[in-house]
C-alpha cells in the first residue's frame, strides 16, 4: 500500500451506496495518492461493506465506517464529518465510489485547499470543474448547466464552477455548521447546497479542472440517479435557496461590494 505522507489535517471521505465491486479500485487508487482515506458505507446492500472491512484491517490508513441503513449522500458524508472533527482534520476531499472521479488529482486539490486562508482571510472549498469526454450523457452534461445557472444566481456569481460535481475539498467546521442548521442536505441535494450554502458564509470557492468517467455497464459502472426523483429534489432545493438568496440578499450585495474594491488597485 502507499507510502504517502500521513496528513493529520485533511482526510478523503468517500460516500459508498450499492457501488459494486468498482469500489475497491476506487478506494485503492486513493490510498495511493493519500492518507488517511475513510469510507462510509452508506448501508450498503451487495456486500461491498465487508470486502472494505478487510481491506481496512491490513491497512491503518483505511477506515470503513458502516451505517445500518441508508440515509443517502449527504447523511453519509456528515457522519464521517463529524467523526473527522472529533479527531482533529479541518478539511475533507469528497470524491464519489463508482469510479467517476479522478484520484490521480487529489494531491492538487489537498496543495490548494492548504494554501488557506486566502488574501482576504477567508476559508476556501477547492471545488472541481467537470471535464468531459465524448461519452458523457449529453443530458446530464446539459442538463447540469440548469442547476449552475441557479447555484451562481444565488451567490450573485460568487465563482461557483460547477454545484454538482462532488469532487471537491471542504473545510469540515464551516460545513458541519451549515448541514447542522436544517435538515436538507442529506441525499442527492447535499453538493448544490452545500457550496451554495457555505458561499453564503463567506467561503470563497476555487475551481480546479478535473475530469469525469461514466462507466458503461460493461466496465462496472452503477448509477443510483433517478432523472425524475432527483431533479425534483433539486426544483425543491433550489426554490428554498432562492428564499434564502432573497432575505440575504442585501448581505451579499455588501459582501460583494467591499470585495469589489479590495481587488481594485
Amino acid at each position: 500500500m502507499s507510502d504517502t505522507k500521513v496528513s493529520a489535517s485533511h482526510l478523503v471521505l468517500i460516500p459508498s451506496y450499492n457501488p459494486g465491486p468498482q469500489v475497491y479500485e476506487t478506494v485503492n487508487a486513493a490510498r495511493a495518492q493519500w492518507a488517511p482515506v475513510w469510507v462510509v458505507v452508506d448501508g450498503s446492500t451487495d456486500g461491498t461493506a465487508a470486502n472494505l472491512q478487510d481491506m481496512a484491517a491490513n491497512d491503518p490508513q483505511l477506515k470503513v465506517l458502516v451505517l445500518p441503513a441508508n440515509g443517502g449522500k449527504g447523511a453519509a458524508v456528515l457522519h464521517g464529518l463529524n467523526l473527522a472533527a472529533q479527531q482533529g482534520f479541518t478539511h475533507a476531499l469528497t470524491m464519489d465510489s463508482d469510479g467517476q472521479h479522478p484520484a490521480d488529482l487529489i494531491p492538487a486539490f489537498m496543495a490548494a485547499s492548504q494554501q488557506t486562508p486566502d488574501a482576504m482571510g477567508r476559508e476556501v472549498m477547492v471545488l472541481g470543474k467537470p471535464v468531459f469526454d465524448a461519452d458523457a450523457p449529453a443530458l446530464r452534461v446539459q442538463g447540469r448547466k440548469i442547476s449552475n445557472g441557479w447555484a451562481n444566481l444565488e451567490t450573485l456569481w460568487a465563482g461557483i464552477g460547477d454545484s454538482l460535481y462532488g469532487f471537491r475539498v471542504y473545510p469540515i467546521e464551516p460545513l458541519r455548521r451549515v448541514m447542522r442548521g436544517q435538515r436538507w442536505m442529506r441525499r442527492f441535494d447535499f453538493d448544490p447546497e452545500a457550496v451554495v450554502r457555505l458561499c453564503w458564509r463567506g467561503v470563497r470557492p476555487i475551481n480546479l479542472p478535473a475530469p469525469v468517467k461514466y462507466l458503461r455497464a460493461d466496465e462496472g459502472g452503477v448509477s443510483h440517479f433517478n432523472y425524475l426523483r432527483d431533479n425534483t429534489l433539486l426544483t425543491w432545493m433550489h426554490l428554498r435557496l432562492m428564499l434564502g438568496f432573497l432575505l440575504r440578499l442585501p448581505l451579499l450585495l455588501v459582501r460583494r461590494l467591499n470585495t469589489h474594491r479590495s481587488n481594485t488597485p
